[in-house]
């Protein structure tokens, strides 16, 4: 058996993120083979993953960015179990790294984005040495991706709420500042959609059978029911579709009067929010 010394376990300590004893455990199991420890370390955090795989990962970090160009936009929200970790730098920094990535290969799914080459392994891969390295449950919860004419986003701080949004033009006076300000938009309101031709058949028909049960429920006669209804459903869609909705900084204007303000036929080609817990 190879004589390990505290050196080797410091080095492959610095190389890897595991723990001491783990890199001195991997290092005497393999002989003091450097390759071969590493390689049981990832087996080690494999194995980690599955074993925790019945935890719940609800913590982590949620984050947008956008390309040089800003015609393309991701965001994802990389999950684990608790909020120590979550404020970890070292996750942190790895967060970054893996939007780092998507920003150079723009890549279209989420799929696409765990096959990634990151560091010489996957993205999937990399994600499951860091269950090694903490312990904990982690799971790349949600991934997007936006390509418009312009696209902006937006991170609240905490890394618990972030946003993206696209843009049928480029090139327009105030854009950048149109852009933020939606951006925001979407992090505080919450939209279901960019207008109510986005709005799934699912959410339409729940709205309206609420609208009909509130109806009958305040005695309004059957034949009532349906225009009411109706008028609850157009009023869903005013507080809940990005378009229609009050500008939270200008409530005379709806978002989408501001943006024809800002230039004529600017709209909001899709967008995307997420947020811890959500």
């Amino acid at each position: 058996m190879a004589n390990i010394t505290a050196a080797d376990v410091n080095k492959l300590r610095q190389m890897t993120g595991a723990g001491m004893m783990d890199c001195k455990k991997a290092l005497q199991e393999n002989d003091g083979d450097f390759d071969k420890a590493i390689d049981y370390l990832r087996k080690k955090g494999q194995k980690l993953a599955t074993k925790r795989a019945d935890k719940d990962a609800n913590e982590g970090i949620v984050i947008a960015r956008t390309n040089e160009a800003d015609n393309y936009g991701a965001i994802f929200m990389l999950n684990c179990e608790t909020d120590f970790v979550a404020k970890n730098q070292e996750f942190v920094d790895f967060t970054n790294a893996l939007m780092a990535k998507a920003m150079e290969k723009q890549p279209a799914d989420i799929d696409v984005f765990k096959a990634l080459d990151l560091n010489g392994r996957s993205v999937e891969e990399n994600i499951t040495e860091m269950v090694g390295k903490t312990g904990e449950k982690m799971e790349l919860a949600h991934f997007e991706t936006i390509q418009a004419e312009s696209v902006y986003a937006y991170n609240h701080p905490g890394n618990r709420l972030a946003t993206i949004v696209g843009f049928n033009k480029k090139g327009v006076e105030n854009l950048d500042q149109a852009g933020h300000e939606v951006a925001m938009q979407i992090a505080a309101m919450a939209p279901v959609a960019v207008d109510q031709n986005g709005v799934s058949t699912d959410i339409i028909n729940r709205e309206m059978e609420i609208g009909k049960e509130q109806a009958r429920l305040e005695g309004k006669p059957e034949e009532m029911i349906e225009r009411i209804a109706q008028g609850k459903l157009n009023k869903f869609f005013k507080e809940n579709t990005l378009l229609s909705q009050e500008f939270v900084r200008d409530n005379k204007l709806s978002v989408g009067e501001y943006l024809q303000k800002i230039d004529k036929g600017l709209t909001v080609t899709g967008f995307y929010r997420f947020m811890l817990g959500a």
